[in-house]
């Protein structure tokens, strides 16, 4: 009897099976094991969103839509981060307050306009914005009320205080940002007449905001914002429709001090009277804690339509 076969069968078999444990051992070491982790929020939408391997979609949306499904851009407000507020520059964040979180914001602005024939000074207070986060990361109500006092001296002397008309607005964070894909949200807003004789339009006036934003790096940040409203004109009471655009550089000048410069413009179309308006501002804002900013800024006009010159401040409070 040949015994050589038998053992060549033999050795053959060794070295396969030798060849498959190398190759899964192989296979162990260069593939990483992903440990599961629980996600213990209130957001999952199924039971099998509760298990994450890697990065998924398993982190609560801080925006509605996401450039990509990586759950390392899913942007929306960081509330162990300084608050982001919509003053005082003229462009809104591009970010909501976050949900079950209530930002309160006002200010002061004096204004001063010397148009050759009447000299216009305007105080406006308290500049009330309440920003709330209701139903999601990404959905936020605005509320926004303001008193003015204008007084004008010269060829036709008048004065007029009252309550602005009332501002409601919705705002929706639409994209993180994701490289140079920008982060963006959308506002929907109109002004409700409810203010005094003086200063209300007398009717809705709806509008809608569409806001963008670039972080470059630690120090500089860009963005800006495109509007289409509805407006008065001051001077016929006809209503028109004005396109406003902005742009503005904020700046991290150390962990409580920030500043912005902004350019911003009113281009209204088919008014009786009123013109373009171009405008450039600048600002700080200093940190007293996360939670609580104070600001300062001041602008000139740029075109003889605009105002000349103005300069405010503020106080912004985070609640939650």
């Amino acid at each position: 009897m040949d015994v050589t076969m038998p053992k060549l069968r033999l050795s053959l078999y060794v070295t396969v099976f030798n060849a498959l444990v190398m190759t899964a051992s192989a296979q162990e070491f260069l593939t990483p094991t992903l440990e599961p982790t629980s996600w213990t929020g209130d957001a999952c939408e199924d039971e099998e969103e509760r298990i994450c391997y890697g990065p998924c979609d398993c982190q609560p949306r801080g925006t509605l839509f996401q450039w990509s499904h990586c759950a390392s851009f899913s942007g929306g407000p960081d509330l162990n981060e300084p608050l982001v507020t919509d003053r005082p520059d003229f462009t809104e964040a591009s970010s909501t307050v976050g949900l079950g979180v209530a930002q309160l914001e006002m200010g002061y602005t004096y204004s001063y306009d010397d148009d050759g024939t009447d000299r216009t000074t305007a105080h406006s207070y308290p500049e009330t914005l309440l920003r709330y986060g209701f139903l999601a990361e990404w959905l936020e109500l605005r509320f926004a009320w303001n008193y003015g006092d204008e007084t004008v001296v010269g060829g036709a002397p008048s004065q007029a205080n009252g309550s602005e008309d009332l501002y409601l607005g919705l705002k929706i964070a639409l994209t993180p940002q994701e490289g140079w894909l920008p982060e963006m949200a959308i506002i929907p807003q109109m002004n409700v007449p409810t203010g005094a004789a003086a200063f209300t339009a007398g009717e809705v006036q709806p509008g809608l905001n569409w806001v963008y934003s670039w972080e470059i790096n630690d120090f500089i940040s860009t963005g800006g914002s495109s509007q289409f409203n509805r407006a008065l004109d001051p001077v016929s009471s006809t209503t028109y429709y004005e396109f406003a655009q902005s742009w503005t550089i904020a700046y991290t000048l150390s962990d409580c001090v920030g500043g912005y410069t902004e350019w911003y413009a009113f281009f209204p179309s088919a008014a009786d009277t009123a013109q373009v308006e171009h405008y450039f501002n600048g600002g700080f804002t200093y940190l007293l804690s996360n939670d609580v900013q104070l600001d300062v800024r001041g602008g000139v006009g740029m075109n003889d339509a605009a105002v000349d010159y103005f300069v405010g401040t503020g106080i912004s409070i985070r609640f939650h």
